[in-house]
């Protein structure tokens, strides 16, 4: 697919209808159907579309999806819907009215800007992706508010916008996932320069990147939807703290915001007490969860993992707490033989600095679930030492 025109002509849009809820196992009895009385071109442009817009569905929502137009790398790499509507809510929070999008991809950011009644600049330099974002406007009735402009987004002028908004591409066609920052396009040296002489910037970058790679001019801010880390945000401009931390949790949008001068040291380590609990993604990201071990009157299980152990329950949006049963040395022999003896039928495998894959130990010791038992066991390590922790969530 190398070209939208067709799917936008009224015979391409009512092949789109017709193909909508087609099942992909019966794709060739369709395709064959369809081209006795369309080109076959078209067919296979109109399912492939089909397919995408399927796939679309858990970023945008079945009503959206159905509407808009996708090439593959921009259902891959679009913003979900969710977090973009939360970015143009702290945009239009701070009074901005207008935002240069660059590197806009399929629009899915643009798309959100506008309907918080941003107007729009939207620029990328790959031909179907522009045709696809303006497809997208349209479709969506913000035509209004969204320019699409095919260009370099290093040639373009962004001067009299109120923020400029930069995605660089983190993704090689030849290499896959990019994890050297001054190799995403373009690198991230220049967006912060162009963030910088904004009056106000913000980047998204990959949730994993290095915390010494972040500039110290920068808030950084991670973001999690529904348990899932999904991305991480620099902002720049001069009302933003320089090095502050923020872990921001969609849909509840609660948050830890904390400056270089709050920040807390690293939680003590502690005996395992009656509860463990797992902090959202978002806060480890953000190195944020000596915040939480003090909300939680708890400490670390190991100076180098991750969760949080107290001996009351307390309820937190930051994190999801585990009432502990049992705490044993690893071993896969006498893991089997408990929870076969306490008819555990559902078991639930997490592991944090263990090499052992949740997989191949539910293999091993259920390898035929019976009984109406539930448990969760975490594969970690306390106080240095391979450790199996036992318990269920605490509802």
């Amino acid at each position: 697919m190398n070209d939208l025109a067709p799917l936008l002509t009224p015979e391409g849009r009512a092949l789109l209808d017709e193909v909508r809820d087609t099942d992909p196992a019966h794709e060739l009895a369709v395709a064959t159907r369809l081209r006795r009385e369309h080109p076959a071109d078209l067919v296979s442009a109109a399912l492939g579309q089909a397919r995408l817009r399927q796939r679309a569905v858990a970023k945008f929502g079945g009503r959206d999806a159905a509407r808009m137009f996708f090439t593959p790398n921009g259902v891959e790499q679009s913003t979900r819907a969710s977090v973009a509507t939360y970015r143009a809510e702290c945009l239009q929070a701070l009074g901005v009215r207008s935002v240069a999008d660059l590197c806009c991809g399929i629009g899915g950011d643009a798309i959100a800007f506008a309907r918080a009644g941003i107007r729009v600049l939207a620029v990328d330099r790959d031909p179907l992706t522009c045709e696809a974002a303006r497809a997208n406007a349209d479709a969506l009735g913000l035509a209004d508010l969204i320019e699409v402009r095919e260009a370099d987004v290093t040639e373009v002028d962004t001067t009299g916008y109120d923020a400029v908004f930069v995605d660089p591409a983190r993704r090689s066609s030849k290499r896959g996932r990019i994890f050297d920052p001054e190799a995403y396009s373009p690198p991230l040296s220049w967006a912060v320069s162009t963030a910088l002489g904004a009056p106000l910037g913000l980047l998204k970058i990959a949730p994993g990147i290095p915390h010494e790679a972040i500039p110290p001019e920068a808030t950084a801010e991670w973001v999690s939807d529904g348990g899932d880390v999904k991305e991480a945000m620099l902002w720049f401009g001069p009302d933003v703290t320089p090095g502050a931390r923020r872990a921001t949790l969609l849909p509840a949008g609660a948050g830890i915001h904390v400056t270089p001068d709050t920040m807390l040291p690293d939680p003590e380590v502690r005996p395992v007490g009656r509860y463990l609990y797992e902090p959202d993604g978002a806060v480890i990201r953000a190195h944020l969860v000596a915040e939480v071990a003090e909300e939680l009157d708890g400490g670390l299980i190991d100076p180098t993992i991750a969760y949080v152990t107290a001996d009351e329950p307390h309820r937190t949006p930051y994190a999801t707490a585990y009432e502990i049963t049992d705490r044993l040395p690893f071993n896969v022999k006498k893991l089997k033989a408990l929870l076969r003896e306490r008819q555990v039928g559902t078991l639930t495998v997490k592991k944090r600095g263990s090499a052992v894959e949740p997989e191949e130990l539910r293999r091993k010791v259920l390898p035929k679930p019976h009984g109406p038992a539930s448990v969760t066991v975490f594969l970690t390590r306390v106080a240095g030492a391979p450790t199996m922790l036992l318990g269920h969530p605490v509802r």
